[in-house]
């Protein structure tokens, strides 16, 4: 498979702290691919930088063969590169339905306007009732439980149909249902040939859902292989074990 997402020497500080080392990787286009490591090796950092929420000190993106000079969210939204968020990001006044519209792959100027096209209701409601969120569309979103907030950020990415997702700890803080209807949702999407990188620390869902599997430590990718080999790694051991 060839890499949808590449990036090359990442760095980034925070005062004395470096939070990227030179961190670099690719994912497979088509792939699943998880990003794991112990606290503060830098993995919502790295997030964070490829997707423009953060401002790398040095390094390079490149997203479907293209080198993405100023990463900005809404940039690469456009181009088809989302993500989500540890603590799920929603509109807690709007509507569920209204979440969902609201993450459609638009132009600055078209989100002025007080209509929802039929298509885009009919989108929509589409991905409510593949969620589990078809009886919610007229709730406002802060009035659903965490978990369905997760379920709901996630519909909104998929609105406007991605090549590729990040999912930042998306089972963090739910029941074992939910991350089952997690995980379920996560490889219909990729078998219609959604790519995903995932953050996670659910190492049991990492490894039966996740190849490859890319293990930051101290900023720097120190292994990317196949779940079992990752599991059985003398360095990834000595990351999560060692002083």
């Amino acid at each position: 498979m060839s890499a949808l997402l590449a990036v090359e020497g990442l760095t980034k500080s925070f005062g004395g702290i470096r939070a990227l080392d030179g961190c670099g990787f690719e994912i497979p286009e088509g792939s699943v691919s998880a990003l794991i490591g112990p606290n503060g090796s830098g993995k919502t950092t790295a997030f964070n930088v490829i997707t423009g929420y953060q401002r790398a000190d040095a390094g390079q993106v490149t997203f479907c063969g293209r080198a993405v000079r100023r990463p900005d969210p809404c940039g690469l939204h456009r181009l088809g590169l989302v993500r989500t968020f540890q603590h799920a990001r929603v509109f807690a006044g709007l509507s569920v339905l209204e979440n969902v519209v609201l993450g459609r792959n638009q132009s600055w100027h078209s989100l002025l306007r007080s209509r929802v096209s039929s298509r885009d209701r009919l989108r929509a409601e589409a991905l409510l009732d593949e969620f589990g969120l078809a009886g919610y569309a007229a709730v406002p979103a802060g009035q659903l439980s965490y978990g369905q907030r997760k379920l709901l950020e996630f519909a909104t990415v998929l609105m406007a149909e991605p090549a590729l997702v990040l999912l930042d700890e998306p089972t963090a803080g739910v029941n074992p249902v939910m991350v089952e209807a997690m995980e379920g949702h996560i490889r219909r999407r990729n078998a219609d040939g959604v790519t995903f990188l995932v953050v996670e620390h659910e190492m049991r869902f990492v490894m039966r859902l996740c190849d490859p599997v890319l293990v930051l430590e101290r900023g720097r990718t120190i292994a990317c292989a196949d779940p079992r080999t990752v599991q059985n790694d003398p360095r990834v051991l000595d990351a999560y074990l060692g002083d």
